[in-house]
Parts: structure tokens; sequence; C-alpha cells
């Protein structure tokens, strides 16, 4: 017999604290939440994460979109294959992983928290 799901809708604070756990249970380090909501950008939250090796940036999000597909959510993950850089698209929030120097690079926290250095689950305004 199969399994279904059902549609099991989150808010966005339910959808973070999800998320935010996973990261958690699966050791994912300076974990950032930044609120978008003011800024007219196309989702409400961004969160961003790193990991240690390639390997577990695709851990992570495989984790993830495995949690978040477990709640009956539809959701798309770019860049396993590479695994420097993953992005889990859950609605309302994105979810970036990356390896240090991979974020380093980019710095998301920078571009849209205004260069406010966020402490771990911290929401940016």
């Amino acid at each position: 017999m199969l399994k279904e799901f059902k549609m099991v809708p989150l808010s966005s604070s339910e959808l973070i604290g999800l998320i935010t756990q996973v990261l958690d249970d699966k050791k994912a380090v300076d974990v950032v939440t930044i609120d978008l909501t003011d800024r007219g950008a196309i989702v409400d939250y961004m969160i961003v994460a790193s990991a240690t090796s390639g390997r577990q940036v695709a851990a992570l999000g495989d984790a993830i979109g495995h949690a978040l597909k477990q709640k009956g959510l539809s959701i798309s993950v770019e860049g396993m294959t590479q695994s420097d850089w993953v992005l889990v698209d859950a609605g309302d929030v994105l979810v970036h992983i990356f390896k240090p120097d991979i974020r380093l690079f980019y710095n998301l926290e920078k571009m849209w928290a205004g260069g406010h250095t966020a402490a771990s689950h911290l929401v940016v305004a």
C-alpha cells in the first residue's frame, strides 16, 4: 500500500523552525535567518548555513528536502550535483547551504541583511 502525504499548511515561523531543526540535527554551521518581508523580495525569509564539506552540503539539502516533503510541501532543490552550494526553495523560505569558501565569496548576509552580523538563528530585519 502506498503511503499518502497530505498537505499540511505551515506558517513561515513553523517552516523556519522545521528547517533550522534539521540543520541543527545534521550539524550545519553558522545558521542565519534573514527576514525579507519588508524588502520587496520574492520570498519572506532566507536561511543561510555552512557545511564542512561538499558531502555535508548535499546531505543537508537532502535532509531538508525529505523533511519538507514529509509535510506534504512541494519544493525545489538545486545544486546537488556540484554540492558547493545547494538551494532549497520552500516557497516563503529560501535555504542556501554553502561550503565556507563559497559562502564567503557570495556573502549573502551582507547583501540582504545590510552588513549586520547575525547570530545563529537570529532573524535580521
